[in-house]
């Protein structure tokens, strides 16, 4: 697979839904190592490959606690488990440069999936790393973390978003 480059939004691939993943063959793994390479060359902890303009549900993580590269693929990952407490987190996205909200979201989740070899895998995640699955997986769903807010905050963030990009010359 050659190189990943990110979408930039807003486009219209952020709110469509990606495809099932049917077989986990060497193209899914060629593509985690894509994913993972951009996570990495853009300082970012997960990345989906809707944010690369390929709609399959596939997202990588690696939130490097204490610097120390420890990332993992989630190949059709579903959450099946939320929790009712909740917390609120600032979150930003590497496809939406120079922004970011305060966003709430379950503070405990449980996770299917499969991992790279087509195993079935199921993961508890609590805290920062529950918020950067779920956060990843809604890019999966057609939704960024920008739908969580009031039409205006978001309109208001896009208008920045868009400066920001110009300026910046992505």
């Amino acid at each position: 697979m050659s190189k990943l480059k990110l979408v930039m939004g807003p486009n219209p691939i952020f709110k469509e839904v990606a495809e099932s993943v049917t077989q986990v063959d060497d193209d899914i793994r060629a593509l985690c190592d894509g994913l993972r390479d951009i996570l990495y060359r853009e300082g970012a902890v997960g990345a989906a490959a809707t944010m690369v303009g390929i709609l399959k549900r596939v997202i990588v993580v690696d939130v490097q606690e204490d610097d120390k590269k420890t990332p993992f693929s989630m190949i059709n990952p579903k959450i099946i488990w939320k929790s009712e407490e909740t917390q609120s987190l600032e979150e930003g996205s590497i496809c939406f440069p120079g922004i970011s909200a305060e966003i709430t979201r379950p503070e405990s989740i449980k996770i299917e999936y499969l991992d790279e070899s087509g195993v079935e895998k199921t993961m508890k995640a609590d805290g920062y790393l529950a918020t950067v699955i779920q956060h990843e997986i809604d890019y999966l769903d057609g939704k960024t973390y920008l739908d969580y807010l009031s039409p205006m905050k978001r309109s208001l963030l896009l208008k920045r978003t868009r400066k920001y990009s110009r300026r910046s010359g992505y």
